[in-house]
C-alpha cells in the first residue's frame, strides 16, 4: 500500500468512529428520555389511596359523592338538611319559629322538633331513634322516618361506609369484570397514572356512570365511583330501582263529575245564610261553595258562618260543597299566622273539624291582599293544610289571579307550587277593570281573559285550572269636570238589575268588537254623564264557555249565586258540555 493509500484510508475510520459515537449517544439519549418518559407517563401508578378521601360517611346520590357526608349518631344515620332540599325534597321546610323540620307528602304531615325525641305524623305522636339536629352550623335530619315517605332507596355500604340514594325508577347499565387474572385497578381518573381507590375480581358487578376515551367511569357495588379500563368490562343488564311500596291506604283519588266538566258558584254569605227555598234550577251545577269561613284575628281564629241546613240541600239536589276560607283580606293577620307553624296549625285544626262537623266535600281557599314576603308560607300552609283534608276524602282548590305585577294582589302566589299540591285551581279571570279604575272598561273582556289565561297556563295543568266567571258587571259614569278633564266612577250591577237599567232607557246593546261582548253607551240629558256598561250576558258566557274547551280546562267556577238571570245555567250547562273547539268570534 503506498503512504498515499494509507493516509486517505485514515480520515474514512475517523469519520465511521465519529459517526458510531454519534450514534451512541443518540441512543443514549433515546434510552435516557424514554426511560424517564415511561416514568413519569406509561409507568402505571401502584398507589393506593383511601376512598372518598378517607371520608368515613360519604353521601352518594345517584353515583355523585356529595360535598357534605351524611351523620352516624347511636347507630342511626342523620341526613344533610340542605342534601334533602336539594335532591330529595325542594318542598321540606324550616319553621325558624319553632325549630322544626316540616314534611309534606299528598297525605302526611311529619313535624320534627330539634332536640325532640318524638315527631308528629298526621298529629299522631312517633319515636324517633334521634332528634334533628345541628353540627357546626349544619342541620341534620334522622333518616329512619324519611324512609317511607320519600320514593328514594337508602343503601348503607358496611365496608365503605358509604350511603347510596337513588330514586325509585333510576336506570343504570349495569357491567361486570370480565378479565381472571389479577384483580382489575379501579383508578380516580381515567389514566393508568391515577391512583388506585379499589380493586375488582373477576365477576364482579359496577354500575356504567359514564366513558371517557377507552375508559369507563363506575361505581362499585361498595359505593366507590372510580374508572376501569373498556376492555377489562362486558357490559350486562340495565338495574332499575323498584321499591314496590303499596299505595297510601289514605289517598284517595282526585274528584271529576262523571262524564262532565266542573261547574261551581260560589255562594257569597256575609251575615247570614240564604233561604234556600228561594233558590231556583240551577242546570249543571255540581259544586257550590258558600264563603263561609274567615279569618278574624292574628292568632288564626276563623269566623264560621256554616249552616248544615245549607249542606243538606244541596247533597239533595246532588251538589258537592266546598265551603271558601278567606284571610279576611288583611295582610298583617295574614302575616303574623303564616309564619308561625303553632298557628298554622291552628287554623288547619278548624277547619279539618268543620269540614268533619258539616260533612263537607272540599275546602277552597281564597287568601287576598298577601305581602310578597309571605310568598313561600302561603305554599307551605297549603302543603300542610292539604294532606289532611286527603286523609277525609276532601278535595282542594284554591283561587289565583292571572298575572299582574301587583305585590299584594298577584306576585305573592307561587300557582306552579300550588298547583303541584292542590286537586284544583280557579283563576279570577275578571276586575279588568275594576271598581276605582280611572277608565271606563269590561269586567273581563274576552281576549284579555284568554292572554290572562294563558299566562297562567304556563305553571298550571290544563286539567286543574277552572275559567273564573263573572256574573256581573259595572255601570260605568263619566262627569266632565270644570277643568275640562272627565272623572270616572262605577257600580256593580248583577246580570237583572243591568237589564233593568237598559230597558228603563229603551236601550239597544251592540256587539263591541274589541271586548266580544254586547255594550251599551248612554248620556242622560239632564245631568250630561256618560254611561258605559260591558254586559255579561248569554253572549259573553257562551263565549267565555267556548274558551273551557279550546284549552280543555277542568271547568268553570262563577262568581256569584244571585247575580245571573235564569238562562244563564243553561248557557253554562250546554257550554261545558258542548264539544266547541275554540271561542266564538
Amino acid at each position: 500500500m503506498s503512504m498515499e493509500l494509507g493516509m486517505a484510508a485514515r480520515p474514512k475510520k475517523r469519520r465511521r468512529r465519529v459517526f458510531q459515537f454519534f450514534l451512541m449517544l443518540i441512543l443514549f439519549f433515546v434510552a435516557i428520555f424514554g426511560g424517564i418518559y415511561w416514568f413519569f407517563v406509561l409507568r402505571a401508578s401502584t398507589e393506593h389511596v383511601s376512598p372518598f378521601n378517607g371520608e368515613k360517611h360519604a353521601l352518594v346520590y345517584q353515583g355523585e359523592v356529595e360535598k357534605t357526608p351524611y351523620l352516624m349518631e347511636a347507630d342511626q344515620i342523620l341526613l344533610p338538611f340542605s342534601f334533602i332540599q336539594e335532591k330529595l325534597d325542594p318542598a321540606i321546610f324550616w319553621d325558624e319559629p319553632t325549630h322544626s323540620v316540616i314534611i309534606t307528602t299528598k297525605d302526611k304531615v311529619l313535624r320534627m322538633e330539634s332536640g325532640q325525641v318524638v315527631a308528629y305524623l298526621n298529629k299522631q305522636p312517633v319515636n324517633l331513634q334521634v332528634p334533628v339536629k345541628e353540627v357546626d352550623g349544619i342541620r341534620y335530619v334522622p333518616l329512619e322516618p324519611l324512609e317511607k315517605l320519600y320514593p328514594y332507596s337508602f343503601a348503607h355500604k358496611p365496608a365503605t361506609g358509604a350511603l347510596t340514594v337513588e330514586k325509585d325508577g333510576y336506570a343504570i347499565q349495569q357491567a361486570k369484570v370480565v378479565q381472571d387474572d389479577d384483580p382489575q385497578l379501579v383508578r380516580t381518573g381515567a389514566s393508568l397514572r391515577t391512583p388506585i381507590v379499589a380493586e375488582l375480581s373477576s365477576g364482579a358487578v359496577v354500575d356504567v356512570l359514564g366513558q371517557s376515551d377507552k375508559w369507563y367511569r363506575v361505581l362499585t357495588g361498595d359505593g366507590i365511583a372510580g374508572f376501569l379500563p373498556r376492555e377489562s368490562l362486558e357490559l350486562t343488564q340495565v338495574r332499575k330501582v323498584s321499591l314496590d311500596r303499596p299505595a297510601s291506604s289514605t289517598q284517595t283519588a282526585v274528584w271529576k263529575p262523571l262524564g262532565q266538566k266542573i261547574n261551581l258558584v260560589w255562594e257569597q254569605v256575609t251575615s247570614k245564610n240564604p233561604n234556600v227555598s228561594d233558590i231556583g234550577p240551577m242546570k249543571g251545577v255540581n259544586v257550590v261553595s258558600p264563603t263561609w269561613f274567615e279569618m278574624k284575628d292574628a292568632e288564626g281564629t276563623l269566623q264560621n258562618k256554616a249552616d248544615p241546613a245549607y249542606v243538606k240541600w244541596a247533597h239533595q239536589r246532588g251538589y258537592q260543597v266546598w265551603g271558601l276560607v278567606t284571610n279576611g283580606f288583611n295582610p298583617d293577620w295574614t302575616k303574623s299566622v303564616l309564619s308561625s307553624y303553632d298557628k298554622r296549625e291552628k287554623l288547619i285544626a278548624q277547619l279539618i273539624h268543620y269540614a268533619n262537623l258539616y260533612d263537607l266535600d272540599g275546602i277552597n281557599i281564597d287568601f287576598e291582599n298577601v305581602y310578597l314576603d309571605e310568598k313561600q308560607k302561603l305554599v307551605q300552609f297549603v302543603r300542610e293544610l292539604t294532606p289532611y283534608l286527603h286523609e277525609q276524602g276532601l278535595t282542594v282548590s284554591i283561587d289565583v289571579t292571572i298575572k299582574s305585577t301587583a305585590e299584594t294582589w298577584s306576585m305573592f302566589l307561587d300557582r306552579k307550587a300550588l298547583a303541584e299540591v292542590v286537586d284544583y285551581m280557579a283563576v279570577m279571570t275578571y276586575d279588568e277593570h275594576w271598581a276605582s279604575s280611572p277608565k271606563a272598561g269590561s269586567v273581563a273582556s274576552l281576549p284579555w281573559v284568554e292572554n290572562g289565561l294563558q299566562g297562567v297556563l304556563e305553571e298550571v295543568p290544563h286539567q286543574k285550572l277552572l275559567l273564573g266567571v263573572p256574573f256581573y258587571t259595572r255601570l260605568w259614569t263619566e262627569t266632565k269636570q270644570a277643568d275640562g278633564s272627565v272623572k270616572v266612577s262605577s257600580k256593580a250591577l248583577s246580570m237583572p238589575r243591568a237589564l233593568e237599567w237598559i230597558e228603563e232607557r229603551k236601550l239597544t246593546p251592540t256587539l263591541d268588537e274589541a271586548s266580544g261582548q254586547n255594550y251599551v253607551q248612554y248620556q242622560d240629558p239632564k245631568d250630561g254623564n256618560t254611561y258605559k256598561m260591558w254586559l255579561e250576558d248569554v253572549t259573553s258566557i257562551e263565549k267565555r264557555m267556548a274558551i273551557v274547551h279550546k284549552y280543555n280546562l277542568a271547568g268553570v267556577a262563577s262568581w256569584r249565586r244571585g247575580y245571573e238571570v235564569p238562562e244563564i245555567w243553561k248557557a253554562v250547562s250546554d257550554g261545558l258540555n258542548s264539544q266547541h273547539e275554540k271561542p266564538s268570534s
